[in-house]
């Protein structure tokens, strides 16, 4: 016998509450449960009371509530819940039903359980969800993946409660086989922990190369968040450096020292292991663990000296502009390597993955959320196969345009002794792209020379060659392999 709950949802923290919350307000009937049981009541009896949204205490009384075939969405924790709390489902549930995870896994584990659960005749999706309490509550970005046939069962729901363009597009939209949505939910991740490295190092610029006070900071923000900076994350800086309690600014009061679950590491670590050049990224994940060694930090300043530089002569202004400029010139390289990384992958893995329809994905609701993403949609929608956003005009001349405040900002940050490891870093990037020679030809010899791990000609036709540099090798080279 089954119930008329059109979904349910296992796990009642704040996001899924709201989510929850999202999905009543649009005429869905919810079905919920955590495993404190104690939870589910307060919810239901609370914010809940007045709404369609049923509460269960047991697993086996959440799936009675639902119509077939049946549909769990799960927001719990990332890893060993996610797998314990599957293990209780299946026995509950039928062929043909529909298992969701929403929660921020790593994809290899979402890989894992949707051909598993795909032998037990189980439908899985793997589903990224970004956007916070808020996008929870008022329309979140959602990037499904998983088994395909079990997309057209939830597509009205998700797409329904999901944030919409400014044209009225869903923010979500089906992203691929396996573990292909939370991948691009984890590759969003990495690129958010780049902008956010990348507004930290300006507004260290700000505060400690030309003294700005908090209040000029956030003016600042608001400024270019007004223009092409315009994003979620430059709007919430503003109002976090004009922010006071007691007419003290908290911002003021807030340990530096970075707190990250992960998703940004899986990135760096994904990126490494398929060769791909991620180092704004990279360094954002390094910086957060440079943050963490506070107490280090903080006894070496008492031993370690920087470079001896008075407060910068030129005007705060003229270095506003360029600040906002190589702020933006750094942002396009983070998504230029984010969507390299997702590229990679789609050939690794065997997915299709639409990247003006990802940009789409996160042009509302979710961290990221910027307005270049319209720009993004239209490179790759122009170009489906474009290799770097760097190629798309568009992009090519806007950090063309941008570069010579990006090398004086880096430049100076270098010289007042400002770290800067995203700005510099995405700097370094974008001359090696557009590089046709880099010194590699020299670190082959050096291979080669220790390890007889052989090189390719310039002239040649792709074979590889070793030289007895030293006259007394043997002449065996070593086996050839790319990084």
């Amino acid at each position: 016998m089954s119930g008329n709950c059109d979904i349910a949802l296992i796990g009642l923290a704040v996001m899924g509450q709201n989510l929850v919350l999202n999905m009543d307000d649009h005429g869905y009937k919810v079905a919920v449960y955590n495993r404190t049981t104690e939870k589910t009541h307060k919810f239901i009896n609370g914010i809940a009371a007045e709404t369609k949204i049923q509460g269960a205490d047991t697993l086996e009384e959440l799936v009675a509530k639902l119509s077939t075939p049946r549909k769990v969405m799960l927001l719990v924790k990332a890893g060993s819940p996610v797998d314990s709390t599957i293990d209780q489902l299946l026995p509950l549930l039928d062929k043909g039903d529909v298992i969701i995870d929403g929660g921020n896994s790593n994809f290899t584990d979402t890989e894992r359980r949707a051909k598993a659960l795909k032998s037990a005749g189980i439908r899985f999706l793997g589903m990224g969800v970004s956007g916070g309490e808020e996008g929870a509550r008022t329309g979140p970005s959602l990037m499904p993946g998983g088994d395909a046939s079990a997309w057209p069962l939830v597509k009205d729901i998700f797409q329904t409660i999901a944030a919409k363009t400014d044209a009225g597009e869903p923010c979500c939209d089906w992203v691929g086989d396996n573990g292909a949505g939370h991948f691009v939910k984890m590759v969003h991740n990495g690129i958010e922990y780049g902008d956010m490295q990348l507004i930290c190092e300006a507004y260290h610029f700000m505060k400690t190369g030309i003294e700005l006070d908090n209040a000029q900071m956030s003016e600042i923000f608001t400024q270019w968040d007004n223009g092409k900076l315009d994003s979620y994350l430059i709007e919430i800086t503003a109002d976090i450096l004009g922010y006071k309690e007691d007419g003290i600014y908290v911002v003021d009061t807030v340990l530096d020292r970075a707190g990250q679950k992960g998703t940004g590491k899986w990135t760096g670590i994904n990126a490494l292991e398929l060769g791909i050049p991620l180092t704004l990224i990279g360094e954002a994940v390094f910086a957060r663990c440079l943050s963490a060694i506070k107490e280090e930090r903080v006894a070496a300043s008492q031993i370690i000296s920087g470079p001896e530089t008075g407060k910068d002569t030129l005007l705060a202004d003229e270095w506003v502009t360029s600040l906002g400029e190589a702020l933006y010139a750094a942002k396009i390289i983070s998504y230029a390597q984010g969507f390299m990384l997702m590229r990679a992958a789609a050939e690794e893995y065997d997915w299709s993955l639409n990247y003006g329809g990802i940009a789409q994905m996160w042009r509302g609701g979710c961290i990221i959320r910027s307005a270049f993403l319209d720009e993004i949609k239209a490179a790759f929608d122009k170009l489906p196969s474009l290799q770097n956003l760097l190629l798309d005009d568009y992009f090519r001349k806007e950090v063309e345009s941008t570069q010579a405040n990006w090398r004086k900002v880096v430049a100076k940050t270098v010289e007042l002794g400002i770290p800067a490891p995203a700005m510099s870093s995405a700097l370094a990037f974008f001359d090696g792209y557009r590089t046709a020679s880099l010194p590699a030809n020299l670190l082959q010899a050096q291979r080669d020379y220790f390890g007889a791990h052989t090189y390719q000609k310039v002239d040649g036709d792709g074979s590889y060659h070793h030289t007895d540099w030293t006259g007394s090798g043997s002449g065996i080279s070593s086996t050839t392999y790319d990084a």
